[in-house]
């Protein structure tokens, strides 16, 4: 079948061959509702997906999208890309990060996508997207392969970690160390509109606090994101020594607060796991150092497993199995201990 003109796609759209041409090669300097006309016009005439922006004639573009809920330059983020390049570069494809910071970002990403016909596949870390958002790349046969995601909803494969399994086990161990009233530290929400996969954590807390009677459980929320990260250690130092002094351990979203708070209690007199008992999240590159208590995940081999995914899913082939669940081990260290009346009772 012979494939439609760009005049046949400026005929069903309503508009001049130019705006045709702008919209796919600057898309940004077209209006959103003219944008939608010409990108259904050419889906309609299977222009778009064949002869986007003066594609390659292979018709990829060789780049795969990475949408990131933070920065690239995080412990997991950077790990994750690292993961991903060294999955991917090896067969010619460039991976280029794109942060997210609002559910709208995301929508405008997917949005401009099928456009701007810039990606071979998205794989999105540690968030959730709407189903319709993704339904034209479906039509373009663009994967969208997700790393620790809330829901696999709209997602063609994927690979996570149970949060919520992990933070229930580290306040079992804690539990079982005699520990009878925890604090769990996390970051407070933010209006996003976008549920993030660490918003599992707390109700791992809640829900092994609530299966033992006579455990007390104190909810900490720290705001993240807004200033210099000393402000936000401060933040979270604060709530700790704030705290009421019956708490005998506390449990962070992740070692990015846990460990650098470690440190500093150590400088008010605080004795660690004397005093207090410190559970972290994640198994970053310092916590062997500092003994932190952790809950271990690998960004690195989950960016390999995403990448190959996307390799797979780029060549036509089945994805066996399309979603992968990675053990997230408590790896035990000398941050956590019984409570000293505990000890002192089993001493006597």
């Amino acid at each position: 079948m012979t494939k439609a003109s760009i005049q046949a796609v400026a005929r069903e759209a309503g508009v001049s061959v130019s705006t045709v041409s702008r919209t796919f090669a600057k898309p940004d300097l077209v209006l959103p509702e003219t944008r939608d006309r010409v990108m259904t016009a050419a889906e309609k005439l299977d222009y778009s997906v064949s002869r986007s922006a003066a594609a390659l004639k292979s018709g990829q573009s060789f780049r795969i999208a990475l949408l990131a809920s933070e920065t690239i330059t995080t412990w997991f983020n950077a790990n994750i890309f690292a993961g991903l390049d060294s999955a991917l570069r090896p067969s010619g494809y460039d991976t280029v990060p794109y942060p997210m910071r609002n559910a709208a970002e995301r929508h405008d990403f997917f949005a401009d996508l099928p456009v701007r016909r810039n990606a071979d596949a998205v794989i999105v870390s540690s968030f959730d997207i709407e189903p319709a958002e993704v339904e034209r790349l479906k039509h373009m046969h663009v994967p969208i392969v997700g790393i620790n995601i809330p829901s696999t909803d709209g997602f063609d494969a994927g690979v996570s970690i149970d949060d919520y399994a992990a933070t229930r086990s580290a306040i079992e161990h804690l539990i079982a160390l005699g520990h009878r009233h925890i604090a769990f530290v996390g970051s407070a929400p933010t209006e996003t509109n976008m549920r993030y996969s660490a918003e599992a954590r707390l109700q791992g807390v809640i829900d092994a606090a609530a299966a033992h009677p006579g455990i007390e459980l104190t909810p900490l929320s720290i705001q993240r994101g807004l200033g210099e990260s000393n402000a936000a250690l401060n933040a979270v130092l604060n709530a700790v020594l704030n705290a009421s002094p019956s708490i005998t351990a506390f449990c962070f979203e992740d070692d990015e607060m846990a460990a650098p708070v470690l440190y500093r209690l150590r400088q008010y007199g605080r004795r660690v796991p004397q005093d207090i008992s410190i559970i972290g999240f994640d198994d970053s590159t310092l916590s062997a150092a500092v003994g932190l208590t952790t809950l271990h995940q690998d960004p690195f081999a989950m960016g390999v497993a995403a990448g190959h995914m996307v390799l797979d899913a780029i060549a036509g082939k089945s994805i066996e199995p399309a979603f992968v669940r990675p053990d997230t081990p408590l790896i035990l260290r000398e941050t956590t201990a019984p409570p000293a009346a505990t000890a002192a009772s089993a001493q006597a």
